[in-house]
């Protein structure tokens, strides 16, 4: 299965404070805010959404092609992906801006306050998808995770009209984006993650029903956090799969792009969405367990034993029979 990941590549300045949000907010007084805190560390980290889910997919064994604008700081994460079974062919790289840059601080509860900028993402836009699609062959799947606005929207676009089935994702720029952006990214779409509040978000900015968003699309996949995902299928009963027992909390950061990409990588199986959700929830909880999006590491034995510990044997072994992780340090 050909799968074309569209989205951010960046890199992830990751924070931590040892105390709680909600403790520096004052009720009643949130129409002027000024805060600041002290955070106990910081670690440099390559992220974006993009690269994330293309890192997952590779770390599985699969052989995603990633779609983005990057900057000319690039060669070291390039050659990262590569290693990682990442086809970074048709990446454009600015001549002048740097990659992009996420910047985010996580509480003792895991609330986390975020700032990006987008640097080269913002040439995201002169990207052609059809000419990408000219080189590669028609794909079975494109993904389109946050990214410039005007890039996801051109994306959708262009693959209604080569009619390449496409999963819209968002995600972060819900809040970025307007109500009819949003439906353009969104109409036609083969698959719809969002989580519960970009959900929220998304029926607010749009002013469709939750009925009518759900209209839009064939698949719509909603993370429920700790309480794992709910996929829903016209026709199909709704699918609701929980989340294996963590290890450790470490950093929720990129755990929802880890999640996709197990999610992907079940598809790519030729699995059922239920499986396809338990593979990208386990992935999602190797992220959890460490700093940063891109650093965990398992064999097939230690994936298959925490799988089938969660999911139990007959999930297991329709999985074991695809998986090939990629164990490099």
């Amino acid at each position: 299965m050909k799968i074309g990941v569209a989205g951010s590549v960046g890199n992830d300045h990751l924070m931590t404070f040892e105390g709680r949000f909600k403790d520096s907010i004052v009720e009643g007084a949130l129409t002027s805010v000024s805060l600041s805190y002290l955070v106990d560390s910081l670690e440099i980290r390559r992220g974006g959404c993009a690269a994330n889910i293309c890192f997952g997919m590779g770390a599985l064994g699969l052989d995603p092609i990633l779609i983005a604008a990057v900057g000319k700081d690039w060669p070291d994460y390039d050659f990262w992906l590569k290693r990682h079974g990442v086809n970074t062919s048709h990446v454009k790289i600015s001549e002048n801006l740097y990659t992009a840059t996420f910047m985010v601080t996580t509480d003792l509860e895991h609330n986390q306050i975020a700032s990006f900028f987008p640097g080269a993402m913002s040439e995201a836009r002169e990207i052609e998808l059809s000419e990408i699609v000219k080189k590669v062959g028609s794909l079975d799947l494109l993904i389109i995770s946050p990214d410039d606005p005007e890039a996801m929207v051109r994306y959708s676009e262009t693959a209604r009209a080569l009619k390449i089935p496409f999963a819209a994702d968002p995600s972060q720029q819900l809040a970025r984006m307007n109500g009819p952006e949003i439906k353009l990214l969104i109409q036609g779409a083969k698959y719809l993650f969002l989580n519960e509040y970009e959900l929220a978000l998304t029926l607010q900015k749009t002013g469709w029903s939750d009925e009518e968003l759900y209209s839009q699309v064939q698949i719509r996949v909603t993370t429920l956090g700790a309480n794992g995902a709910r996929i829903e299928e016209h026709g199909k009963e709704t699918v609701t799969v929980g989340v294996p027992q963590e290890l450790s909390k470490i950093d929720p950061t990129g755990v929802g792009d880890n999640f996709r990409s197990g999610f992907l990588a079940g598809l790519s199986w030729g699995l059922s969405h239920e499986r396809c959700a338990q593979v990208g929830s386990l992935l999602a909880t190797y992220c959890l367990e460490n700093k940063g999006t891109q650093e965990y590491r398992f064999t097939k034995d230690e994936f298959m034993a925490r799988f089938e510990s969660a999911y139990g044997p007959a999930a297991a072994g329709e999985v074991s029979a695809h998986l090939q992780p990629r164990l490099i340090g």
